[in-house]
């Protein structure tokens, strides 16, 4: 008879099956069990039709990825553990020495410190475009460029560019576009399918952090495809660079995903409401925000957009060139409600001042102004008292 110790190991009982419930069961797994030899050699791990590893998959993580590529409209989905790691799986999965990738100027920052750091090391260059002008991404390709970069609304001055056209541009020269689709969530437009047409981007990566998580307590993201070769590719490298993810963080998103819409649209709500409300304000020279009309790239959000009339719970505001950096410090330190951190899509408001000059190049597109820009996350807050925070604060400048 085996000692007490090892029957605590290696219990006989096991559940029984078929047990329902509203919540995905969590498997916690780094080793896999096999029935035999002849299962451990027949499992093929770049499939989910079954189990080797906890790096390659187990229950509760394929199906958060069925999921949420059920939501973008597509057939493949990868975690990784956070957006930027999206972003570099992709990057080192379809780029070589000798290969370039073009980036919006726009782009999530992150992304552009990879391409100055790492990719460069690898002897992969980079060129940035300015993404509300086609044009232009069409002139910087070479026979060097692999990959190109998209971003939707742009990161913190919220340009919304044409989408599908600069798609198309990538499209007609046969190189992959990526699209960052964190602030759109799979919600706003369909990244594969714009409008209906058939056409759209060849992958997809989000920042789960965001909205899909929506507690700004989970660091995750993910890369979808609609191409099997494609997902093939970036599968193979999500192998190699080992890139795992925790059980009990996939069991945080999984319980927040069926509520994402309703998260989204109140966001939303509050946000524009806000932004509409500060537009008028007269210590602000201008409100970015895709939905307002005076925003630079709303005629492309409305285009996109407009069916679903989504736009995210995000937006910037530009103040008075006659308001120093010191005010607008003083002016984001007096807010209450509005806690001063990076990230969004949580229930918590959140304010961050920056330097724009320090983070466009000049040469791309050039910034047109001179006041000191703010972005605000809208959280879900009752929205009286978050305007009621950002009119004391004004009060101060």
């Amino acid at each position: 008879m085996p000692k007490p110790i090892t029957d605590l190991i290696h219990h006989p009982y096991v559940p029984p099956a078929k047990f329902g419930s509203p919540q995905v069961g969590v498997y916690k797994a780094s080793t896999v069990f096999f029935a035999d030899v002849a299962a451990m050699r027949a499992r093929d791990w770049k499939t989910k039709a079954g189990y080797t590893y906890g790096l390659h998959g187990t229950p509760t993580t394929f199906t958060l990825e069925e999921r949420l590529a059920t939501l973008e409209g597509g057939t493949e989905c990868l975690l990784v553990p956070s957006g930027l790691a999206a972003i570099a799986l992709v990057s080192f999965a379809l780029l070589k020495t000798g290969d370039e990738v073009l980036i919006p100027d726009n782009a999530y920052g992150p992304n552009k410190a990879l391409a100055n750091g790492e990719l460069a090391n690898f002897g992969i260059t980079h060129k940035l475009y300015d993404a509300m002008n086609p044009a232009d991404l069409a002139a910087k390709f070479s026979e060097r460029t692999k990959l190109v970069w998209v971003e939707a609304a742009g990161s913190v001055t919220m340009e919304f560019p044409d989408l599908p056209a600069l798609a198309k541009v990538c499209r007609t020269r046969g190189v992959i576009v990526a699209l960052d689709n964190t602030w759109g969530a799979g919600l706003a437009f369909a990244p594969f399918d714009f409008n209906g047409s058939g056409q759209g981007v060849d992958i997809s990566i989000q920042a789960l952090t965001k909205y899909p998580s929506g507690g700004g307590d989970v660091l995750m993201g993910s890369v979808t495809t609609r191409d099997e070769r494609l997902h093939r590719a970036i599968k193979l490298t999500h192998m190699r660079m080992g890139y795992g993810i925790g059980v009990g963080d996939v069991e945080t998103v999984l319980r927040s995903l069926p509520s994402i819409a309703l998260r989204y649209a109140a966001h939303d709500r509050s946000a524009r409401e806000l932004a509409l409300w500060l537009e008028d304000r007269a210590e602000i020279a201008q409100v970015l925000h895709p939905a307002l009309e005076s925003s630079p790239g709303h005629a492309n959000w409305l285009r996109l957009c407009g069916t679903t009339d989504l736009a995210a719970g995000l937006f910037s505001v530009v103040f008075d060139s006659r308001y120093g950096t010191e005010q607008v410090d003083r002016f984001c330190d007096s807010l209450s409600l509005f806690k001063l951190g990076y990230s969004w899509g949580g229930p918590i408001s959140l304010v961050v001042p920056y330097d724009i000059g320090l983070m466009r190049d000049p040469g791309v597109a050039h910034w047109p102004h001179k006041g000191t820009l703010v972005r605000f996350s809208i959280g879900l807050e009752d929205v009286d008292d978050l305007r009621a925070d950002l009119e004391q604060a004004l009060a101060v400048l």
